[in-house]
């Protein structure tokens, strides 16, 4: 199994260098965020991912979780990681002071994320799901149920879930089975059963909050008539403790490819007790906040899986010896050249890294947004609204799409030891096989995207983003090294609204131009974010260069690996933009009846 190193050095080049995240924090408030605070907690976070949770990963893949009556358990070690991480603080690091939270930035909070999820996938999904939980509940909780639940959430005594999905439904919650009836105590009996409920039964938290989708009487048909309810596993008692076993009870676990040591749950429901949260009919609408929250925490697991691969590989292909360089031996006193020699093996790990660190920009360049959402300033949180809106379904459809490619790719560099389970590169491709599906599939991230966000705003949402990038190519159009790579994404940055505008009126005369162009208009739009992204890091790693400080082979590789996304990666937006202007027409031409085998 790879070992896990935190690529803190990378985390402090886009943290310090392109993005300033110090200078975002205090001008957001956050005065306790000091550049030695936030080094200090990059630190213990390493620590704590690269000793603790990193030697579970392959165990807890193995042994799985239990499944006996009811009660799940978690695979050895996995219940005291959890305690050492809620000791730790880690579950209150970005959380709301006023329930016991530290309040450090968000964004600090992702980062500290990517390294748990790049070190133990499955053990993420306990605390990841918490955090989405606690959103919602923030965000649309009466002060009452903040008070009783945030509390020991931030605490990491109770866990959270997010309970949508139903065996004969999972986009189309319009229509759900579970329902809801009123009490006179003004709670509600929840009745139904949901499935692949990530962390819905398990040993390692006193008490578990489900927030539940479900259906009053009276509601309205399809999803205008959605509430969501909190229905904990324990219901609080008098002391805010967990009291009284509610009618919550875990059917089964499943069997799954990946992601073994994540308990995946069917929880019945049977007259339990539940609370509505927000107003009657408009669940989905707050379950959306903890929705949005997922999708960017499930786009990071792309970005781990991947990072987490690209170590192994690296590792891997320095090592291993085979046949010659083709231009001669490298080594001549070994008896063959290790592999990183081969072209083809540079051309997999370079993908392996340009997509990485890309993604990685991206993912960072997110989480400052989250910042200042919370912004004081109203014209910046609106910005940063809008800029999350459109980033959103990329985040999670892109970079867990080209997660699943470096995956695959570090597997590939292995050979035939890829396959076998020992070497750890196998798992790392089924655990990360699932974030494509999850959270909302890649193709309905895409048609979000395109149909919703984009031409829902008749463009203004892309425009937010696309504007960003046409002044940046503006400011960087004679720059003596970079020009070229400038022109090329400015080329693609003016397509992608030529292209927009072709969708918009192709699909004014046949609405199935959206669904058809969908998945190739988002890939054709993380290629160029990515593209953007890169192009900011190499005009830093050239100033750094040029000022002749410290570290310069680090900054050379940054240019080395902006080249090759220019040269390698980028142009597989033609494709892209074939496939959409190609329409709907070959798509449909088959009847359903005319798929026969």
């Amino acid at each position: 199994m790879p070992a896990y190193k935190a690529p803190l050095r990378d985390m402090r080049f886009l943290i310090d260098e392109v993005f300033d995240f110090h200078g975002s924090y205090a001008a957001n408030g956050a005065h306790d965020a000091t550049p030695d605070m936030v080094n200090a907690i990059l630190e213990e976070g390493a620590k704590f991912c690269e000793q603790v949770l990193a030697p579970l990963n392959r165990s807890g893949d193995e042994e799985g979780c239990h499944f006996d009556n009811g009660v799940v358990t978690t695979p050895k070690g996995f219940k005291e990681a959890f305690a050492q991480y809620a000791e730790g603080g880690w579950m209150a690091l970005a959380s709301d002071p006023a329930y016991g939270g530290q309040g450090l930035p968000h964004s600090l909070g992702l980062v500290i994320g990517e390294m748990i999820g790049s070190a133990n996938t499955s053990f993420g999904m306990y605390p990841g799901l918490t955090h989405g939980a606690m959103a919602a509940i923030g965000a649309h909780g009466t002060d009452a149920q903040k008070q009783t639940y945030l509390s020991p959430m931030t605490e990491g005594r109770w866990t959270g879930t997010m309970c949508l999905t139903e065996s004969h439904c999972g986009t189309d919650l319009g229509i759900i089975k579970t329902r809801a009836t009123p009490r006179e105590d003004g709670s509600y009996a929840i009745s139904g059963t949901k499935i692949f409920i990530s962390a819905g039964e398990h040993d390692m938290s006193e008490n578990i909050v489900h927030l539940v989708l479900a259906k009053l009487p009276d509601a309205p048909a399809g999803t205008k008539g959605i509430s969501l309810f909190i229905v904990p596993k324990f219901l609080p008692d008098a002391s805010g403790e967990a009291g009284a076993r509610n009618g919550v009870a875990c059917g089964s676990i499943e069997h799954k490819m990946g992601i073994k040591a994540s308990a995946t749950c069917v929880i019945n429901f049977d007259g339990a007790t539940g609370f509505l949260i927000g107003e009657p009919n408009k669940g989905l609408n707050c379950m959306f906040t903890m929705m949005n929250h997922a999708r960017l925490g499930t786009g990071m697991q792309g970005l781990c899986s991947g990072e987490a691969s690209f170590q192994g590989a690296i590792q891997y292909a320095k090592e291993r010896l085979q046949m010659r360089a083709l231009t001669g031996a490298k080594f001549p006193d070994k008896p063959a050249d290790p592999i990183i020699v081969h072209p083809d093996v540079r051309r997999m790990l370079l993908t392996m890294k340009a997509f990485n660190e890309g993604n990685r920009a991206l993912a960072y360049y997110t989480a400052q947004l989250l910042d200042q959402v919370h912004s004081p300033d109203e014209s910046k949180r609106k910005e940063a609204e809008g800029l999350l809106a459109f980033l959103t379904p990329i985040c999670k459809a892109f970079m867990t799409d080209s997660g699943l490619e470096v995956t695959n790719l570090g597997m590939q560099v292995f050979g035939g030891h890829g396959y076998i389970r020992e070497w750890g590169m196998e798992q790392l491709v089924r655990d990360c096989r699932i974030a494509p599906i999850y959270e909302g599939t890649n193709g309905i991230q895409a048609l979000d995207l395109l149909g919703r966000k984009v031409l829902g705003s008749q463009g203004k949402l892309m425009l937010g983003f696309t504007k960003q990038v046409h002044k940046f190519c503006e400011a960087q159009v004679q720059h003596p090294q970079l020009h070229a790579y400038v022109a090329q994404l400015a080329g693609l940055n003016r397509d992608l609204g030529d292209i927009t505008q072709r969708i918009g009126m192709a699909a004014m005369k046949n609405p199935d131009e959206v669904g058809a162009a969908s998945v190739d208009y988002l890939m054709y739009c993380g290629y160029l974010i990515l593209g953007y992204f890169w192009l900011r890091m190499a005009v830093v790693a050239l100033s750094k260069l040029d000022e002749g400080g410290s570290d310069p082979a680090f900054y050379q590789s940054k240019l080395a690996t902006a080249e090759f996304y220019f040269t390698r990666l980028l142009p597989r937006t033609s494709a892209h933009k074939a496939a959409i202007e190609a329409g709907s027409a070959s798509l449909m031409k088959l009847s359903a009846d005319e798929f026969a085998f």
